[in-house]
């Protein structure tokens, strides 16, 4: 659905890229993923964009108060561990409602525009989820107390804040991989080349033929999965995990970026070996609970498909589209910071240079 917005802005990526280094240049490649990304999921909610580098425009604070939400939810509360000192929280929680109620001013803002927008019947705009959401829900519909327009601004806030920052942030440790292990990246160019050619661009219907790029994004999650830790589960019932007795009510987070790491399910855990998934029935396939980058169950990821469709889409345009390399002869630095999803500290510098004819570039 909708996926002529992800070739749309996707094409405007490489375009920037492309122009940027005509011969060779160096650009940092995290903040360009953070644009496209965000472009992506908040045409697809809103019909709105930023331009590459853009500040100060409406679009660009609604994607900072996304990042300072998603820091402030991460930092420890005292409340949770001790709730008598939860007073002590204040600080914090103030800011994250501040930042809540300015976030809703503007989905406010943009809801009222898709309605006059539909009481005009300007059928030649693009259609956006809020669109479909108002297609779909009656407007005196109330659902556990909340009207139509509530579950509209709700539905969008939720979707924009988990379906952006997580999918960025992945694609740069893809290729902060990439870069430390050149013969990779080599190999997953050269499966491009045979699968697709260098005469045209590579389009999300080549993806299912491209399995050791599939198998690289596989690696990449078990390395750095997009969430390291699940949300918050609570035990109905006493129950036995792992030999230890968990009483009714407790809460619980299951640590996914250890599972991925544990040598005695994963040899040589700490690796980076696309090759684990290559397999004819790969070890992810083999048993339950051992590789599970977007939790599982119900309460698991509900956008993965998306977010896989973009990955995947993204990395094989780049990867076809230039060649890659190290701003040094230092390898880039993996050091893990803190928040949602597990985003590198450190920026991404990379050198990019064309690898195709430059016609190709000019008729995106």
């Amino acid at each position: 659905m909708l996926g002529h917005i992800r070739s749309s802005e996707l094409n405007t990526f490489i375009k920037h890229l492309y122009k940027g280094s005509g011969g060779t240049s160096i650009v940092k490649i995290d903040m360009l993923f953070e644009f496209l990304t965000f472009n992506i999921i908040l045409r697809k909610m809103v019909g709105k964009r930023i331009g590459f580098g853009e500040v100060d425009s409406e679009e660009w604070r609604y994607k900072e108060r996304l990042k300072h939400c998603e820091y402030l939810a991460v930092i420890p509360m005292i409340g949770d561990v001790i709730p008598w000192l939860g007073w002590l929280d204040f600080a914090n929680i103030s800011q994250m409602k501040r930042l809540f109620k300015e976030l809703d001013s503007v989905n406010t803002k943009w809801l009222q525009e898709h309605l006059k927008k539909r009481s005009r019947n300007e059928k030649d705009q693009e259609k956006t989820i809020m669109d479909l959401l108002l297609d779909i829900l009656p407007e005196d519909i109330v659902i556990s107390g909340h009207v139509r327009d509530v579950i509209v601004k709700a539905t969008i806030l939720a979707l924009t804040l988990t379906g952006s920052d997580s999918t960025s942030i992945t694609l740069t440790w893809v290729v902060s991989l990439l870069l430390n292990n050149p013969a990779t990246l080599k190999e997953a160019q050269e499966e491009i080349d045979n699968c697709v050619g260098k005469g045209r661009w590579v389009e999300e219907s080549d993806v299912q033929n491209l399995k050791y790029l599939q198998a690289i994004v596989k690696e990449t999650h078990r390395l750095y999965p997009p969430a390291p830790l699940t949300g918050i589960r609570e035990a109905r019932e006493d129950c036995f995990v792992g030999g230890y007795r968990v009483e009714k009510g407790t809460r619980l987070l299951v640590n996914i970026w250890k599972l991925h790491r544990d040598p005695k399910i994963w040899p040589d855990p700490k690796a980076f070996k696309p090759e684990r998934f290559m397999e004819e029935k790969s070890q992810c396939e083999k048993r339950d609970f051992e590789y599970i980058p977007f939790g599982s169950g119900r309460r698991s990821c509900p956008g993965v498909n998306l977010g896989l469709r973009v990955v995947h889409f993204v990395l094989a345009r780049l990867l076809q589209g230039f060649e890659l390399r190290k701003v040094s002869d230092e390898p880039v630095d993996m050091a893990e910071g803190p928040g949602l999803a597990l985003p590198k500290i450190n920026p991404v510098e990379v050198v990019v240079m064309p690898r195709l004819e430059p016609e190709l570039y000019s008729s995106l």
